[in-house]
């Protein structure tokens, strides 16, 4: 590995979009939109990452000698942990009950957002390892409780556990093309009951209804304000509060469009309900969905249904459906691990953790089996 040095920038504005992305997504890899410059900075640059909302930008940049960004790693100081999609609020909760302070935190993850992928940017393996021993001495200087790395794919979990890190095993829902020419090529793979329920299932939700899926030139702002204003009932509804703001989806919109799959549906001329996508090389990602007035199974049509017929026509490999949802299970959508890595300070702690995601790795590759079981594929393969 060539000399390197690591240096932090406080936002992704003070670094060239060109430098981050060459790295994040560099030419011949999956094309991840998460990882984007453009995506990462509009968090930022909309306010939905700040410090006033507890995630503070702190990213660390590898350079070689010559000055020439060759690693790259997305980190945060968070003082609480919202919008993270991995619980640790007992962990907290017992560091203080022992006299210790849980926040302020590290956090590796693209905030808000719970997909998989590459969390240390980087190509070389030495360069990978340089970012994470920078990580824990900021951690160490900072006298922060530990450093979390949310999300990372099945690699990069393993090179952090070699760096002492535990890892924790949770579940997501999963659709994988194989290979299908179209919807009903898929069905086939299904049970006979399975099939013709998912059969009525989309009658039903289509039923008086126009729904139409548009991307790059064909979304408009006002397309994004119906958008808006279901995510804005949804979150309403779940959780409060909703964490990204308007601003953050013009800026989207004006940026990364042809990255964006909007799927609406419209009754009479009233667009109703919508869910947004994000399209990889190789993936779409749902991420939100609201409506504007309830219709039988609409839901599961524009999340679901759609993203499948959308990646079957695209050629894409999988639909990552977002976090938790047994109801996809019947949807075709297949129980899979995904995971996050964590290093804590406090030793005590940490050791107490470390029994627990032990032991709660085994119970999710056993639920992972049970699940797949209960699928609607059929059983003769």
């Amino acid at each position: 590995m060539t000399e390197i040095s690591v240096r932090m920038s406080e936002g992704l504005a003070g670094i060239a979009p060109e430098a981050w992305d060459a790295i994040a997504n560099p030419p011949g890899a999956p094309f991840d939109p998460f990882l984007s410059w453009d995506f990462l900075e509009a968090l930022e640059a909309s306010g939905c990452v700040s410090e006033e909302a507890g995630w503070i930008p702190r990213h660390l940049i590898a350079e070689d000698k010559d000055g020439t960004i060759v690693g790259v790693l997305p980190l945060y100081v968070k003082t609480h942990s919202y919008g993270e999609y991995v619980f640790d609020h007992a962990w907290a909760d017992a560091l203080h009950r022992a006299g210790g302070e849980y926040y302020p935190k590290l956090v590796t993850a693209v905030p808000f957002t719970p997909v998989t992928g590459r969390r240390l940017l980087a190509a070389d393996a030495g360069i990978r390892r340089a970012l994470a021993a920078a990580a824990k001495s900021v951690m160490e200087q900072w006298g922060m409780s530990g450093w979390h790395v949310l999300f990372a794919d099945a690699g990069q979990r393993t090179e952090l556990a070699q760096n002492a890190m535990s890892e924790r095993l949770d579940i997501q829902f999963i659709w994988q093309n194989r290979d299908y020419a179209s919807y009903d090529d898929f069905l086939a793979d299904l049970a006979s009951r399975k099939r013709k329920a998912l059969r009525k299932e989309r009658e039903a939700a289509q039923d008086g209804l126009e729904i139409v899926q548009l991307t790059g030139a064909d979304l408009t702002e006002e397309h994004w304000d119906v958008f808006f204003a279901c995510y804005q009932d949804t979150g309403a509804r779940k959780w409060g509060t909703p964490y990204l703001t308007r601003e953050f989806f013009r800026l989207i919109h004006q940026r990364m469009a042809e990255h964006v799959l909007m799927v609406m549906a419209r009754r009479d001329g009233q667009w109703i309900a919508s869910a947004l996508n994000f399209i990889g090389s190789e993936a779409l990602y749902g991420r939100y969905w609201g409506c504007l007035e309830g219709h039988d199974s609409l839901h599961f049509e524009l999340c679901y249904h759609q993203a499948i017929d959308y990646a079957i026509a695209r050629g894409l490999k999988r639909v990552e459906a977002g976090a938790q949802g047994h109801h996809k299970l019947a949807r075709g959508y297949r129980p899979e691990a995904v995971g996050s890595s964590h290093f804590l300070t406090h030793q005590g702690l940490a050791a107490a953790v470390g029994r627990f995601v032990q032991g709660e790795r085994r119970a999710v590759t056993g639920e992972i089996i049970a699940l797949d079981a209960e699928g609607p594929y059929r059983k003769d393969g």
